[in-house]
């Protein structure tokens, strides 16, 4: 089997889709990705072709200037994933990846969710297409927002509407994520084959409890004094943190820390989360997902994209608590997180999260089921 995977926007979107790609490699099939022009190199570190589907400079994690927070709610960022993913990245990944289809030959497409583009140009060229599932909640795409503007997109390529997003809801769906997390409410009903991506490392023996602070890859320079504030705050409790700032954030940029906070740009989750107890994060899908497979809680401070979503679900399901980003201060981390680490039924309620994850069918699970759709 050729398969191409494809993705649209940072790493959030590429990284949920290297497990099933590796193991569909040591399958033997052939696979490539086709995604953002700056992680051609990131892709190509883990040995797999890459096409580049924008400006080397896209999502390429380069220093930047710190600049102030804007915290959107959940109805905001529906009407910017419509323009942001339905609109521009649809029209750009559906403009670049005929070519791509056409020279890689793939048997089937294995593309993100939020990746609309791919299916009007696997539409045109004639390629099936399979989904891997990349929102936790699933309610970021909205059939009445998305489907005007993706109409449009789809009419330059000569396709016919496709007012309910049907192409996008049929063919095989992939999921790594918990079965019981995604909103029953989400707007596009699918069935997925759920897998487990990875074994989660076995917990690190450890004195005082420990608690990292991430807020992603995309939203670290535009947090404004976000990170200060968190930090601040868990300071004043006996605990270690480790907080990753993003490569292109300068760990000095947050002034001098404790010897107990620990602040670095970028340290890998499958090292630190076994290490620690909370998890304060900003409740993109990674991140909560991540901590979840760990049975670990967390304090979520959304800030956009599928953040209010995944909160407003974690929440709902016992597993978190939730602070303004906007207004929180250092007092309001120190209290909530003190309450997160010392309540034991939410403890438990993320351990029997874990433990649904643990018991699904490993990655080879899901290469059978993209062997089948591509026969």
């Amino acid at each position: 089997m050729r398969l191409l995977v494809s993705f649209v926007g940072g790493l959030g979107h590429l990284t949920p889709l290297l497990p099933v790609a590796r193991a569909a490699r040591a399958a033997g099939h052939d696979v490539a990705f086709a995604g953002s022009g700056g992680l051609v190199e990131r892709i190509e570190e883990h040995g797999f072709a890459a096409y580049a589907t924008s400006e080397p400079r896209h999502h390429a994690g380069v220093d930047q200037e710190r600049t102030a927070l804007e915290v959107m709610d959940a109805h905001a960022t529906e009407v910017e994933f419509a323009a942001n993913f339905g609109d521009r990245g649809a029209r750009r990944m559906a403009g670049a990846m005929p070519g791509v289809l056409r020279d890689f030959r793939p048997d089937l497409v294995l593309r993100d969710e939020t990746d609309l583009g791919t299916t009007i140009a696997a539409e045109v060229v004639g390629v099936p297409v399979a989904t891997h599932l990349v929102l936790a909640s699933g309610m970021l795409l909205r059939p009445e927002l998305v489907a005007p503007v993706l109409d449009v997109v789809r009419a330059e390529h000569g396709l016919a509407p496709d007012p309910h997003l049907t192409r996008l809801s049929s063919g095989l769906v992939l999921s790594a994520a918990p079965p019981s997390f995604r909103s029953p409410s989400a707007p596009l009903a699918l069935d997925p084959l759920h897998y487990r991506a990875d074994r989660p490392p076995a917990r690190v023996p450890h004195g005082r409890p420990g608690v990292y602070v991430t807020l992603g890859t995309i939203f670290n320079a535009g947090s404004g004094d976000l990170f200060e504030r968190l930090l601040d705050g868990l300071a004043d409790l006996d605990v270690d943190v480790v907080a990753t700032v993003g490569r292109g954030v300068d760990p000095a940029a947050l002034g001098p820390r404790a010897p107990h906070v620990r602040v670095e740009r970028f340290v890998p989750q499958a090292e630190v989360l076994p290490t620690v107890d909370l998890v304060v994060s900003h409740g993109g899908s990674g991140s909560l997902l991540a901590a979840l497979a760990h049975g670990l809680p967390s304090l979520l401070v959304p800030l956009g994209a599928d953040q209010p979503h995944n909160a407003a679900r974690a929440l709902e399901l016992g597993l978190a608590e939730r602070l303004d980003a906007a207004t929180v201060t250092p007092e309001e981390v120190a209290d909530r997180a003190r309450t997160l680490l010392g309540d034991g039924s939410v403890r438990d309620r993320c351990r029997a999260v874990a433990s649904e994850v643990a018991a699904l069918p490993d990655a080879s699970a899901a290469v059978a089921a993209l062997e089948a759709a591509a026969r």
